[in-house]
């Protein structure tokens, strides 16, 4: 297991890493919309899933991979009555790539976040 870290995606808040290399696969740790600058949660769910997903792109590239090197996304939501908000900003991530995906409604999430995602990258 090899662990990814870049200054360009928000820091870790615990012990674990931005995403780690295993079996040919990048595997992201969960990723809020937190401005990797300021280190503050932006406000608004699809700000939040825009810089997410920025977030999830970036640790991807700093491993190697890109949005179409994708095979899973998990999205972790507060509020299942706004997946459909949610999966516009999913779909111009993903643009023409269809990775598997899974959307769970949690009740709550960390720094008061509205959204959490995750991804699985093939190498």
């Amino acid at each position: 297991m090899k662990p990814i870290s870049t200054d360009a995606a928000p820091k870790p808040v615990a012990a674990y890493s931005q995403a780690t290399v295993a079996g040919g696969f990048v595997f992201t740790a969960g990723q809020v919309g937190v401005d990797p600058v300021s280190g503050t949660l932006v406000d608004g769910l699809t700000a939040q899933a825009e810089r997410a997903f920025s977030n999830v792109r970036t640790i991807l590239a700093a491993g190697g991979c890109a949005v179409e090197d994708v095979v899973k996304v998990t999205i972790f939501l507060t509020d299942m009555t706004k997946f459909a908000e949610v999966n516009k900003v999913y779909e111009a991530f993903v643009g023409n790539a269809r990775p598997a995906r899974t959307t769970v409604g949690v009740s709550a999430l960390p720094l008061g976040a509205l959204i959490e995602i995750d991804a699985i990258a093939a190498i």
